[in-house]
Parts: C-alpha cells; structure tokens; sequence
C-alpha cells in the first residue's frame, strides 16, 4: 500500500470504526423495516434484501492516501470523516427497476436519513456497464454519551445489476484491478444484456400491474340479460348469460343487476 500508518492510528481504528458499525446495523434494521412494513399490510415490498459493511482498514487507508490524508496530523479522524463518504455502505437490492425508483423516493422522504448527494448509474452507467443508484446521506447516532453525524453511502439496485457487480468485483480482485482487455469487453456485453433483462422484466411488470381494459360489450349484454329477465323470457336470458357472460362473474362483482341475474339465472345453470 505504500502508505505510512503511525501505531497509534491503527490501535485508535476500532474505537473510530465502532460508531460506523453501529450506524450500519441501525440503518440495515431500519431498511428491512420498510420491507417487513410493506409485507405486514399485505403490499409488494419494493425491497428484495438488504446488506451492510463498514470498510475495511487497507481499503480505508488505501481511500486516504487517495484522498492526502496525513495520519501525523492529530485531526486524522476529523479528516477521514469528511473525506471518505462511504466507510459505512449499505446496499438494498430489488427486483425490478421501478423498485429502485421507489426506494430512492422513500428514502429521500425519510427524516432520519439526511441524503446530500445521488448519483444516477442507471441513466448514466459507468463505462465498464455498472449500473447502480449511490446515495450519499448523513445519519445521526448515539454512541455511549456521543452523538456523531456520519456519512454512509446507500446503494440501490436491482438484482440483475447486483449479480454482474458482484462477479465484476471477483474478477476485479482476481486480476489485481488490471482486468484483460477481453474480459472487459465481455463485461461489457454481460451489463448490456443485464440491463435488457431488466427493462423487459421491467416493462412486463408494469404490463401485468396495468388494469384490464374495460369491456364495455359486457356491460351492454348484461343490460339485454336483465331486459329479457324482466320481460320473463328467462330462457333467452339464460342462453345470452351462458354465452357471454359465464366465466366473468367477477367484472361485475359490485353491479346489483348482475348479482340479481347471477343468482336467478347463473346459479340455476351452476355457475
């Protein structure tokens, strides 16, 4: 790593790390709350799973040297804290593209999550193809008798885009960060096709979640059934309701016409 760390930062770390961990498992309760919230009143969670890390110190000394930070200084924590925005990460995983959307809404909604920053992966993907929403918010702890503000970085995506991160990230550590020009490019072609994958699942989502067409035929051969009732012709009435409407009972499940038909004609015919 070629970065000087003195011993006394690196025996101070886990005292400085420790409100960060704290701030992550909160924050993961706290995103699996919104799931478990959507579950309990019997609604879709947009919500897949959620994980949390606190990054680890080569990571973090490796981000600090990127940074300038001096360890020599004695403001060093100060200096990490502000510089480095995502040494408590969260990432919630979702299953479709609008799912992200929503996520990124409620936690922008929230009063307990401050966020100062967002960059938008998914309309504009990085040039190897990842593709991810990164927020940067603030969050408030109370750590013993501290109160500390961190930052954290809260990343959302579906789970198409986070199965070929992952995999980037392997072959990313296999190859020491010099992945092959050959493999890029494979990676490349693998986060398009992801990225097809989702807006297909995406669009026949929002295909099956649109409301049916209202077939207004039905309603009209509804009101030449109940005529025909009416006029006592109940075996014409009978054959229009066995041709046109059996089958269908539930369009009309709040029409008191139809409930009147579907008992004196429909149940007759054992429908």
């Amino acid at each position: 790593m070629n970065l000087q760390v003195p011993r006394k930062v690196l025996n101070s770390l886990v005292h400085f790390l420790a409100p960060y961990e704290q701030a992550v498992e909160e924050l993961k309760l706290k995103l699996k709350g919104i799931k478990y919230g959507f579950q309990k009143s019997g609604r879709y969670s947009p919500i897949e799973f959620v994980v949390g890390r606190v990054k680890k110190a080569d990571s973090l000394f490796q981000k600090a040297k990127e940074k300038g930070i001096d360890f020599t200084r004695d403001d060093w924590e100060e200096a990490l804290s502000r510089e480095i925005t995502d040494i408590a990460g969260l990432r919630v995983v979702c299953r479709y593209i609008d799912d992200v959307r929503e996520v990124e809404q409620l936690l922008h909604e929230r009063e307990d999550i401050q966020v100062v920053d967002v960059k938008d992966y998914i309309t504009n993907p990085k040039e190897s193809g990842y593709r991810s929403i990164h927020m940067i918010a603030t969050y408030t702890v109370y750590h013993g008798s501290e109160k500390k503000t961190l930052f954290c970085e809260i990343q959302i995506r579906t789970l198409g885009m986070n199965f070929w991160a992952t995999n980037e990230h392997e072959l990313r550590y296999k190859y020491a960060g010099k992945i092959p020009e050959n493999v890029l490019l494979q990676l490349n072609e693998a986060a398009a096709i992801a990225h097809q994958l989702d807006v297909l699942m995406n669009n026949l989502r929002q295909e099956i979640l649109k409301p049916a067409p209202v077939d207004n035929s039905l309603e009209e051969k509804l009101e030449e059934i109940f005529s025909l009732f009416v006029k006592q012709d109940l075996e014409s009435a009978a054959a229009l309701y066995r041709e046109h409407l059996s089958g269908y009972e539930g369009a009309f499940a709040d029409n008191p016409k139809f409930k009147m038909i579907y008992d004196l004609i429909g149940k007759r015919l054992g429908h």
